[in-house]
């Protein structure tokens, strides 16, 4: 096992209310020297000016990761720290680059002989590269459409506009924003169903970097998602409670406690929002 001098350390630029919760997570499953500088949003819930400092598209989360000095191992000592931004592009490369990540990747082949070969991997494998690219690519638009067009239903559109805004925002969500949240709703439930070895995370029986790149959208949409269509019963987690059951075990991991605790020490508090 590397040492700590032996590893690199990554700097987290953290905003609240972002996606920059779950990479604290994978720092925690890595056991990777870290530390946090911490941001907030504006009134308009906006990240302040001061990110773009970091990445020329001012957002969050943003990683820097130094490596550990020359001469002490660890492959790669002495090279220039590097700023990574997109979720899944800072989950991919911490985890090929550090020995913890090799536990957060299913086995890829199936079988010896079959390296290399189209169809040869394992179906966890393929599951987990499909969802690295699913969560930010397909589900994530989806929920943050929800709050843009959320907000045509609230201050500061003005009172006697709003009826109006409204009922546009209500259409958009009855024909658009609900039958593709449920259509992806009910393939993840379905994923759940037909997991690898029974589950119960999406690529199998242990807990994967797409597991912890999932559990922003599921968890800190719940208190939105009954609001944006006719869910069975009038909830969503009743309609697909697979998934409802699925989002309560990321929450319960003991790397999402840790990083919580964390968020905690440091800024006062912590809150699973979109």
């Amino acid at each position: 096992m590397a040492t700590e001098e032996e590893l690199p350390k990554v700097t987290l630029y953290w905003l609240n209310q972002s996606r920059s919760q779950r990479i604290l997570w994978l720092l925690e499953e890595l056991k990777v020297p870290y530390d946090i500088q911490v941001f907030h949003r504006n009134s308009q819930g906006l990240a302040p000016p001061a990110l773009q400092k970091i990445h020329p598209l001012g957002k969050s989360p943003v990683i820097k990761v130094t490596p550990p000095p020359t001469g002490t191992g660890g492959g790669g000592g002495g090279g220039e720290p590097v700023v990574l931004a997109e979720s899944g592009y800072m989950v991919q490369y911490l985890v090929e680059h550090l020995p913890e990540g090799k536990r957060l990747v299913p086995e890829r082949w199936r079988e010896e002989g079959l390296e290399g070969k189209v169809g040869g991997e394992t179906e966890g494998w393929r599951r987990y590269q499909y969802l690295m690219h699913y969560c930010e690519g397909s589900l994530m638009p989806i929920l943050v459409m929800c709050i843009v067009i959320g907000r045509l239903k609230l201050p500061p559109v003005p009172f006697f506009v709003r009826p109006i805004t409204s009922m546009v925002a209500d259409r958009i969500f009855a024909q658009f924003i609900f039958p593709n949240a449920h259509r992806n709703f009910a393939m993840l439930d379905d994923m759940l169903a037909t997991a690898p070895d029974g589950g119960p995370y999406l690529c199998g029986s242990h807990l994967t970097a797409a597991d912890i790149l999932m559990s922003f959208p599921l968890i800190a949409a719940r208190g939105r998602l009954n609001a944006i269509g006719p869910w069975k019963d009038g909830d969503w987690a009743k309609e697909f409670p697979r998934l409802a059951a699925y989002a309560d075990l990321l929450e319960r991991e003991d790397g999402y406690q840790r990083a919580v605790r964390k968020i905690e020490e440091v800024d006062g508090k912590f809150e699973a929002s979109l």
